[in-house]
């Protein structure tokens, strides 16, 4: 069993280059299926989930070459439109195959979305897009075909906000006959970088950014070369890591317009903030304030960063209140917060921590990926050493999460016990 053996550390200084955002370029890759000529993505990063969607697009007949930083994506040899129920379970964004591939072969099978248990992750606004357009949905014990002749352009409003569901309406529509509108849609840069890829595609897509987006559908996708923008979740994870003992971070090659709201957060906590053209630098010079989290869709506070600054909220004494009714179960971190000591209660889909107790290095285990960016902020403020298993769940979401953090000043590393080792001395975690 592989864990983070993490140690108390100082205040954590230097910068730290932003990798390309996953959940853009999970969309990226998928979108590439719709491509009639060769397409080159850059900046994708080299983490567990973009291997299991690149092994998921060689199994479709997509090659698929990787070059230094590149992804080169030949799909002009895609010969089947189904998908691996294992492999499409393994991770949540597999149902931007359906939308992609849909127009193209009239019939999509794929398994279940998973990646991060969360309990509610519904795929019930993906089924009315697609029932929209004119296709109809079947619907299995382990996965669900979509089918269609043809793929005609709807109006379409969405009950909630959802960035996946408003990326695969676009994948959808981009190749469907006529004109698509979706209103209530989604905001997120996410959107609006695979709106950007696909229109350099020669695709028709205006007004993505906004609440309403319109396609007119085309027949035809030429190749192109797309860079993936950066992603926001981990540069406001190594923010917040800036304020855990009064160090600086400077996160590089990153938009700072993306971390708005987050921004705002660390500032009301306490920490000094300053912006770049491409850089963000955070420091802490005081004491920590407690506050009220509220996570929302964007442009509102991140629910991805939600679980880390809940142990930046941790050094703050007094009493903060975190907030998350986007993914209310999101919260499997308390109770591994509380092994270290903290004074943390669950009250339905809000955590009322109560801030200034020290922690205290013990067994944790990671239940997703930012759940374990939490765990290991905590680790660098508790006393003593700090175990983390479920490490697989980080390892889906940061390239290099051992070296990145050791670059600002983070002791960890990865560890192993052997067979013995974990029958006579691993905890129940």
């Amino acid at each position: 069993m592989k864990y983070l053996k993490v140690h108390q550390s100082g205040p954590l200084n230097g910068k730290v280059h932003i990798p390309g955002a996953k959940n853009s370029s999970l969309a990226l890759l998928a979108a590439a299926c719709l491509a009639d000529d060769i397409v080159t993505l850059e900046g994708i990063p080299h983490i567990d989930d973009v291997r299991i969607i690149e092994a998921i697009c060689r199994d479709i007949g997509m090659e698929l070459k990787q070059m230094g930083g590149q992804v080169i994506a030949d799909p002009r040899w895609i010969h089947s439109a189904v998908i691996d129920p294992g492999k499409a379970s393994s991770y949540r964004a597999s149902y931007y195959f359906a939308g992609a591939l849909i127009s193209k072969f009239g019939k999509v099978t794929i398994g279940f979305p998973g990646g991060d248990d969360f309990v509610s992750r519904p795929i019930d606004q993906h089924i009315k897009v697609f029932q929209a357009l004119g296709a109809k949905v079947h619907i299995y014990k382990d996965h669900y075909i979509v089918e269609a002749a043809e793929l005609r352009g709807a109006d379409i409003y969405f009950d909630t906000i959802t960035s996946g569901a408003t990326i695969n309406a676009m994948l959808a529509a981009v190749r469907a006959s006529g004109m698509t509108v979706l209103r209530n849609a989604a905001v997120d840069p996410e959107v609006v970088d695979t709106a950007c890829f696909l229109n350099k595609l020669g695709a028709k897509i205006y007004g993505a950014g906004t609440e309403r987006i319109r396609i007119e559908g085309v027949p035809y996708l030429r190749g192109g070369t797309h860079t993936v923008i950066p992603d926001r979740l981990i540069a406001g994870a190594f923010l917040m890591a800036a304020g855990l003992h009064g160090g600086q971070v400077t996160v590089m090659d990153v938009i700072p317009e993306h971390l708005g709201a987050s921004l705002a957060k660390l500032e009301e906590i306490g920490l000094h903030i300053e912006c770049g053209d491409s850089h963000v630098t955070a420091y802490r010079s005081g004491k920590l304030n407690a506050t009220r989290i509220r996570a929302g869709m964007y442009p509102g506070f991140a629910t991805d960063l939600q679980q880390p600054i809940t142990s930046l909220l941790l050094q703050a004494k007094g009493k903060s209140i975190v907030t998350d009714r986007v993914y209310p179960n999101r919260f499997a971190h308390l109770p591994q917060l509380r092994r270290l000591g903290a004074n943390i209660e669950l009250r339905r889909e809000s955590a009322f921590i109560t801030g200034g107790h020290p922690l205290k290095g013990g067994w944790v285990h990671a239940t997703d990926v930012r759940a374990g960016i939490c765990l290991l902020l905590a680790g660098f403020s508790a006393e003593g050493c700090t175990h983390i298993t479920g490490i697989e769940h980080i390892q889906r979401g940061y390239e290099d999460v051992i070296g990145s953090f050791r670059s600002i000043g983070g002791k960890l590393s990865l560890e192993e016990l052997d067979a013995e080792e974990l029958l006579n001395n691993a905890p129940v975690v």
